[in-house]
């Protein structure tokens, strides 16, 4: 092993998880100066239409990079992929920062969300890849909680920036209010590509291109200690080499292995949890929420909002700690439900207490709670407790559910498909939603409220829990013709053959064991692991 190369699973796939940050700061990076003169001033005080083209750039541009991610991470490697993302990103940054214009701020965007389309889609099958599987739930959830975090501090160091330049109310406010935080953002893209450099490459994307040997090596310094003849490592390198022959056997191409029903209902499951991530409304709470504490009537929209990122992070911890005990179906079938209802409640009081907005100079909203202080404590009440439902649930398992679904042949792909799922609605979401806020206003929550009852539903029938198997043998779960909401016998097969070899009952040997003059794969369909059962 390379002294310099870090294998400490939780210290991998937490630095991977800064491509995930990317994202959270691209959400605030919006968000946070939509409420300052500086920005209104200087880009014309965009608003429905053309505000929702402003944001939906960058979820446009992440709909184009996730499509383009498999290909860059099965040939390149995981690892390259997430650096060419980082690498990216800085460019975005650049061009968003020095903006003198709609057209270039888009252009930032857009490069940026090609960036988090790639980084999305990637770090989770990275981190999957890497994780062993009783914690392979707890790691690719940091994901998601870099994302909450990227969230928070870019917001702050908007909300900070926004006092610069006499203010967010001052009439004359200059561009270092929005400047400054998007200029910030090259800081976590420098970091990541760096970075890096210092990390293993994916073992299961080593055995894909037959370096067998390196894949030893990797799997021996993640789990074994460096040793490459430990039990676990064994039998992970034999699972991995089985599973990849039977796919070699096949001779069938990743893109028409997509198409097979075994595989296809998997990669439409990995879809639909993506789109209802989506659906379910999260984004419009994080794009658009200084709107929504301004229709409920409350007087520091920017500070109130704050507290949602903070509750977004917070939350989303105990998730992390508690997704590979419970499992991957109760947190949706709980996260949907409750989500659900809060967004019913909050319809319902912006219903009942509100009314069209008197001011006509106001174009962000159209329906505005007044004079009701009790029926805006419940709207935010509302919008914090359905934040909190997403961070303990839907949020880390929307990422973690489709990374683990398919095999080595088609994972890259499936996860693309499902990431640019998300990113398409997410762009059609960001697009729509101003105008939705202004056209039908309190009615949209009871549309998102009607999505998640669908969403649960749909999870109820089809989403099996996946928990404690490893990827090897997500083709069993799947294929095992059981209903999704009868359990999945427990146990692993990774188990119980790590124990027959500790026994002595099933001898492995692996390219860097240096045995059998240190065997290495010649053809994609020659065995590189070697099996012999004991005589009597």
């Amino acid at each position: 092993m390379s002294g310099k190369t870090v294998y400490n699973v939780y210290t991998i796939c937490s630095f991977a998880a800064l491509g995930g940050a990317l994202f959270g700061f691209d959400i605030s990076s919006m968000s946070g100066v939509l409420g300052t003169n500086g920005y209104k001033n200087y880009f014309g005080n965009p608003t429905g239409y053309r505000q929702g083209g402003i944001t939906a750039s960058m979820p446009a541009g992440s709909l184009v990079g996730a499509l383009s991610s498999s290909f860059i991470a099965d040939r390149l490697s995981r690892r390259t992929a997430i650096q060419i993302a980082a690498a990216i990103w800085c460019i975005g940054a650049i061009f968003q920062t020095a903006a003198n214009g709609i057209p270039l701020l888009c252009i930032g965007r857009v490069v940026a969300g090609y960036s988090i389309g790639i980084a999305s889609a990637v770090v989770p099958i990275y981190q999957s890849e890497i994780a062993p599987k009783e914690i392979r739930g707890r790691v690719v959830s940091l994901q998601q909680w870099a994302i909450t975090w990227g969230i928070l501090i870019q917001y702050f160091i908007q909300y900070g920036s926004s006092f610069v330049d006499g203010g967010p109310k001052d009439p004359n406010q200059g561009t270092a209010s929005f400047r400054i935080p998007w200029a910030m953002q090259l800081i976590p893209g420098v970091i990541l590509f760096c970075g890096m450099f210092f990390f293993p490459y994916s073992p299961r994307w080593l055995a894909s291109k037959d370096r067998w040997e390196e894949a030893a090596t990797v799997l021996a310094g993640l789990h074994g200690g460096g040793d490459v003849n430990h039990p676990k490592v064994l039998a992970e390198y034999r699972e991995i080499e089985d599973a990849l022959r039977f796919e070699r056997e096949e001779a069938v191409t990743s893109f028409k292995a997509l198409a097979e029903p075994r595989i296809l209902k998997r990669v439409l499951l990995g879809m639909s949890l993506q789109m209802w991530s989506q659906l379910c409304g999260m984004n419009i709470m994080m794009y658009y929420i200084v709107y929504i504490m301004k229709g409920a009537g409350i007087g520091d929209e920017l500070l109130t909002a704050s507290i949602q990122y903070i509750i977004n992070v917070a939350l989303t911890l105990p998730a992390i700690i508690w997704i590979d005990r419970i499992g991957r179906r109760p947190a949706m079938l709980f996260g949907f439900f409750g989500m659900m209802v809060f967004l019913f409640i909050s319809g319902a009081l912006q219903a009942t207490a509100g009314r069209p907005n008197p001011n006509p100079d106001d174009k962000d909203i159209s329906w505005v709670i007044l004079g009701n202080p009790a029926a805006s404590r419940g709207v935010v009440a509302c919008s914090y407790l359905f934040v909190a439902t997403f961070a303990t649930s839907i949020g880390p398992t929307s990422w973690v559910y489709p990374s683990e679904l398919n095999n080595t042949k088609v994972r890259a792909k499936a996860v693309s498909l499902a990431t640019a799922t998300n990113w398409t609605w997410n762009t059609a979401l960001a697009f729509a939603v101003p105008p939705l806020l202004w056209s039908i206003n309190w009615k949209m929550y009871m549309i998102f409220a009607a999505f998640n009852g669908a969403a649960l539903v749909h999870m109820f029938l089809l989403a099996p829990e996946t928990k404690g198997k490893t990827l090897e043998e997500m083709d069993e779960v799947f294929d095992s013709g059981r209903p999704a909401w009868k359990s999945v016998p427990k146990g692993s097969r990774l188990d119980n053959l790590a124990v027959d070899i500790e026994k002595g009952e099933v001898k492995v040997k692996t390219a860097a064991s240096g045995r059998d003059g240190g065997a290495t794969a010649a053809t994609a369909t020659e065995s590189t692991t070697h099996t012999e059962t004991p005589k009597a």
